[in-house]
């Protein structure tokens, strides 16, 4: 059985040949695997955003904020995909969610 380091390393490598679809797959694999597998969410968030799959982007960049809620980074991140869920589906919601979470980005670490 492959870990997940080595899924994310397979799926980082069908995302760069732009196989978007195939990626999505193997880091799905990767959280099955390990559902603590940060980089792996990360990465889901960014590929289903690039796929128009809005609400897989924002689940998946909310969890990497759960597993590291003291890094600032997770927050902005979080804020920009709420923001291009928004762009992509017009769904208010997501312009307050966007707007916490950058807060929450500039409260982090003081």
């Amino acid at each position: 059985m492959s870990t997940a380091k080595e899924l994310y390393l397979a799926a980082e490598a069908l995302k760069d040949a732009g196989k978007l679809d195939e990626a999505a797959a193997k880091y799905e694999e990767a959280v099955a695997v390990d559902p603590t597998h940060v980089l792996s969410h990360m990465a889901l968030s960014v590929v289903y955003q690039k796929l128009g799959r809005h609400a897989s982007a924002v689940e998946h960049a909310e969890k990497v904020c759960e597993l590291e809620p003291t890094d600032p980074f997770n927050f902005t991140a979080l804020s920009v995909t709420y923001q291009r869920a928004f762009e992509g589906t017009r769904d208010m919601s997501y312009i307050q969610k966007a707007e916490e979470a950058k807060y929450r980005a500039s409260t982090i670490g003081g």
